[in-house]
């Protein structure tokens, strides 16, 4: 579904206050705040199993559901490391999905455990991440204390999604586009060995210093000659402002304006 304007949303979460930090972080992104909503868990606690998470759906129209984090919407008798009773719960969230065309987005926090595949970093069972159609890693990137990196780890549905990062600061959240980082090296805590995007904005920027206006097919021979992307390519000229002209039947980019680093 490409979605062309906002939708609403039921967002549960368990980890911070609704008015002292999800809200001014919604208003900072700029949210449309109407538009999501929550369960009243005031009187009693939500689970996956719920019937008021359908009745919500159903109600709301909403579109996409998170519950954050897994573990607090299990409910008090269901065991997470137990392999049954976890395919059981997710069955239930996908027949939900599939009957009010909602995403259902389930946030989970990685354990301590070093060195394993990121489907075994997931707390609880394994079947969690078996059910899933499609699992994204989030987590920091090692040399940039302000970036996050988002990696798809599976995805059933699909070709497997480019690297993402963005940016969290005081002003807010900043999405950056593609990244070239692996689930490996954010596990790890491992610096990425090349940013591809960086990479591709050099070599514009050291053509510029002996052209004014080169033809775009030799730049992307070049760029693939470096295994550089053509959307990597196309993302660094646009963060470099350049400007494509057609001169005939052949396009050029012009880098007569590309500032030095």
């Amino acid at each position: 579904m490409k979605v062309t304007e906002p939708v609403n949303i039921i967002y549960q979460t368990a980890e911070d206050g609704l008015a002292d930090t999800v809200k001014p972080r919604l208003e900072l992104a700029e949210a449309v705040c109407e538009r999501i909503m929550l369960i009243d868990e005031t009187e009693k606690s939500l689970s996956m199993i719920d019937e008021r998470l359908e009745t919500a759906i159903k109600q709301t129209g909403a579109r996409v559901l998170i519950l954050d984090p897994i573990q607090t919407y299990l409910g008090g008798t269901m065991d997470m490391n137990r392999a049954n009773e976890a395919r059981d719960m997710m069955k239930r969230l996908s027949l939900l999905a599939e009957k009010y065309k909602c995403a259902i987005l389930l946030i989970g926090h990685m354990n301590k455990a070093g060195g394993n595949k990121a489907a075994y970093r997931g707390m609880g069972s394994i079947d969690f991440f078996a059910v899933a159609r499609s699992v994204l890693l989030v987590g920091g990137i090692e040399g940039e204390p302000d970036l996050r990196a988002v990696v798809q780890i599976k995805n059933n549905l699909a070709a497997f999604g480019h690297s993402k990062a963005f940016r969290l600061t005081e002003t807010g959240f900043e999405w950056i586009g593609d990244y070239e980082i692996t689930a490996d090296e954010v596990l790890g805590g491992i610096a990425p060995k090349v940013n591809k995007l960086e990479q591709a904005k050099k070599m514009l920027r050291e053509l510029a210093e002996t052209s004014n206006s080169v033809q775009s097919s030799e730049i992307f021979d070049m760029a693939e000659d470096l295994n550089i992307s053509k959307r990597t390519l196309e993302n660094a000229k646009k963060e470099l402002e350049i400007k494509a002209r057609r001169i005939g039947n052949s396009w050029y980019w012009n880098l007569d304006k590309v500032k030095p680093e």
